[in-house]
């Protein structure tokens, strides 16, 4: 549709609802009237909050499950066999190292050792007169020699006889705690037969594991802290040692740390919760968990740069309750959005709050 009007010698001309203006022939050239919606204006620019990227410094902690296990721990067991004529334990007692726990029958291994002493007596005088008569040539030296081997023989015999009476006195092979014992007085042994098991409490041995990851950060010597269910105090351990293979299935690294235990508030299988302190990280770079996006191929991040929004890429790492380690994809004084990042996409103009 067009409509055409002459006013004062300026031709108006409206055609498809837009406004036309002509001054009179030869003067001037057509224009479009301004504000007639012609769409050349810029959009404006998004509002965004931004985080300056820096270096500092975290901790680097990690959290897990343990169980307290005794420094030492044995079933005492019966070496020879017999009739247990003596048991010399009270129950939840402290024993010494090289106590005597119980003692069998050796009324036949004594018997036996008192016949080879009369046997070596003998031998000895025996050995003597002959040495004697050798000196004269009265016997050959072949007579004189096998006296002399019986001598050696039955001081071999000897220590044998000396050997069993020593299994029939059963010692604590250190000291500790005497738990309940298997079997009473008069009972008949058997070698490997259970007598009582003896725990060493002080110091007590602290084992847990953590994720594979962590086993470059892991050291013996390094101080861990653990504590107990229902105790609010926290308690410091040693690590002793570190085991020197992953467990397969879980992908796990064993560690056994060590703590004193001289009031024994400790029992061996009690559950612990581990708190490690790994080495510190003096240079990470931490930026604002509502910064990163999720996506297919990993996860990113909007940076500024010359009034735009650039999308990057990152590896993350260590995680706090506020911030993510950032280990690839950002460098220090890079401007991260941190606000309205949903109605952000690539090459989007911004405007810094």
């Amino acid at each position: 549709m067009r409509t055409i009007m002459l006013v004062g010698g300026i031709i108006i001309v409206l055609v498809l609802g837009k406004l036309f203006v002509f001054s009179k022939p030869g003067k001037d050239k057509p224009s479009e009237a301004k504000g007639s919606g012609s769409g050349n204006s810029v959009g404006g620019a998004v509002p965004v909050n931004v985080y300056v990227v820096k270096r500092e410094s975290i901790e680097n902690q990690i959290f897990a499950s343990g169980t307290v296990i005794p420094n030492e721990e044995v079933n005492v067991m019966a070496e020879a066999s017999g009739r247990l004529v003596k048991l010399n334990i009270q129950e939840g007692a402290y024993i010494e190292k090289g106590q005597l726990i119980g003692k069998i029958n050796d009324r036949e291994l004594q018997a036996q050792l008192q016949k080879v002493s009369y046997n070596q007596e003998l031998t000895r005088k025996i050995e003597a007169r002959q040495k004697k008569l050798l000196n004269v040539e009265a016997i050959n030296l072949e007579e004189y020699d096998v006296t002399s081997n019986n001598i050696r023989i039955l001081e071999a015999e000897k220590e044998v006889l000396a050997a069993q009476l020593e299994k029939t006195e059963i010692r604590a092979p250190f000291s500790g705690r005497i738990g309940l014992k298997y079997i009473s007085e008069g009972a008949y042994l058997a070698p490997g037969t259970p007598i009582v098991t003896i725990v060493q409490s002080n110091p007590v041995k602290v084992d847990f594991t953590v994720p594979e990851k962590y086993a470059p950060n892991i050291r013996v010597g390094n101080v861990v802290k653990f504590s107990l269910d229902g105790d609010p105090s926290t308690y410091r351990a040693k690590i002793l040692a570190i085991d020197p293979k992953v467990e397969e299935s879980l992908r796990t690294l064993k560690v056994r740390a060590t703590a004193p235990n001289p009031s024994g508030r400790f029992v061996p299988g009690m559950f612990v919760k581990i708190l490690a302190d790994l080495d510190a990280n003096k240079s990470a770079m931490m930026i604002p968990t509502e910064a990163i996006v999720p996506v297919l191929k990993g996860k990113k991040v909007f940076v500024v740069k010359n009034g735009k929004a650039q999308e990057a890429m990152v590896v993350t790492g260590l995680r706090t309750d506020k911030k993510v380690q950032v280990i690839e994809g950002l460098q220090p004084g890079d401007s991260l959005i941190t606000s309205g990042i949903i109605a952000i996409k690539p090459n989007t103009v911004v405007r810094v709050n």
